[in-house]
């Protein structure tokens, strides 16, 4: 059984546990103990631990995350009433592939059982093996990296932290749809690298675009299912990480933000935590970021999959060579806009789909400017 290959929660975290009142988070989990497996039916969020490290050249250390689950179960919760279990550790494998074959196994399961997995590494080509999970769910995927580079790396490289994009597009069964990248920074990588972002149609954010106005995100993160975070995207002074020093980055609040932004997207299925340095400082970070995940979560509408239409107002826009189609929730004020199937080509996705979009996009629209996303969409789809 997949699950198997979880090792149990450790004897500190359960003392550590016994030792909290009952309105702190640790008393209300469910643990998986040497005496106990959580009853899965009862569960929709869950917590996994990855201890694999191999992919991340400069890791000093192996992978602790005692000090991150006591930041975490020391926090108090917010008004949430879904049922949260910590399922233990996944133990580096004899090699890292091993590693990604039961974190694939173990994910997948979950996200069947429609439980969203909040995984916390190691190294971050775990990634990777998240997106190999949604291989049994026959769909595309859409996955979004907060990180401070693009990760590719040359084709006959093992891989790495800094090399797993490139697995993931070349690698058979292609289920990727979109890529995007939140809060790139340009002097990290090459113009190539950039250059090949736009030709894939791929979605890319500079660091500096988000932080002045991170609404811009949002609807990212609405058509995301599986979301990557690269804990060196956040700058030393407000992520305790000296050992891979970053001047720059997003800061404490923002990356809370973002992740709150992934936690209410009806659509994601699954999150990851990458590039933990092992430092208490980080171990606090990392503990919030979840918080706010799990508070987003429980803020959820349910407007996707997208449902009956008497819900949402629809606006036409006519433009020279095309008539784009926006949708406005009555419910939460969010918007889409249609990506049309074109019936003479062979389209990746096989029916109209809507994209998230933004209110500024459909400004755009209204000054005879096609929306850069929907433009990309539209490309993506044409196999």
């Amino acid at each position: 059984m997949e699950f198997d290959f979880l090792k149990p929660v450790d004897d500190e975290i359960q003392e550590f546990i016994n030792g909290l009142t009952s309105q702190q988070l640790g008393s209300k989990i469910v643990l998986h103990t040497n005496e106990q497996f959580p009853d899965l039916n009862k569960i929709k969020i869950a917590v996994i631990g990855v201890l694999e490290n191999r992919g991340d050249k400069k890791a000093v250390s192996d992978v602790d995350l005692i000090p991150f689950r006591k930041e975490l179960y020391g926090l108090f919760p917010g008004n949430w009433d879904a049922s949260i279990a910590d399922l233990g550790d996944i133990l580096a494998g004899n090699s890292a592939a091993d590693t990604y074959f039961a974190l694939k196994k173990v994910v997948a399961s979950l996200i069947k059982k429609k439980i969203t997995p909040i995984v916390i590494g190691g190294s971050q080509d775990l990634t990777y093996a998240l997106y190999r999970a949604y291989d049994d769910l026959e769909q595309m995927v859409n996955l979004v990296s907060i990180d401070n580079k693009f990760d590719f790396g040359k084709e006959d490289e093992a891989v790495s932290a800094s090399s797993y994009l490139t697995k993931i597009i070349i690698d058979e069964p292609n289920n990727l749809f979109n890529y995007c990248n939140i809060g790139y920074q340009t002097y990290f990588n090459s113009q190539e690298e950039i250059d090949l972002i736009e030709k894939l149609f791929f979605d890319g954010y500079r660091l500096g675009e988000v932080s002045n106005n991170i609404a811009i995100s949002e609807p990212v993160f609405r058509d995301a299912d599986l979301v990557s975070v690269d804990l060196n995207s956040v700058k030393s002074s407000d992520s305790g990480n000296f050992i891979s020093f970053q001047p720059n980055g997003f800061n404490g609040k923002e990356i809370c933000s973002l992740s709150r932004y992934a936690g209410i997207s009806d659509k994601v299925s699954s999150i990851g935590i990458f590039n933990h340095n092992n430092s208490i400082q980080e171990s606090v970070l990392i503990a919030q970021v979840i918080w706010y995940f799990i508070e987003g979560f429980h803020y959820r509408s349910n407007e996707y999959p997208f449902g009956s239409k008497e819900n949402y107002l629809k606006y036409i826009v006519p433009l020279e060579e095309e008539e784009l189609v926006f949708y406005k929730s009555d419910k939460t004020d969010r918007w889409w806009i249609e990506i049309p199937f074109v019936s003479n080509v062979n389209n990746k996705l096989k029916r109209n789909t809507l994209l998230p979009c933004s209110y500024d996009e459909y400004l755009q629209a209204c000054n005879q400017e096609l929306p850069e996303r929907w433009w990309k969409a539209q490309r993506k789809n044409i196999v």
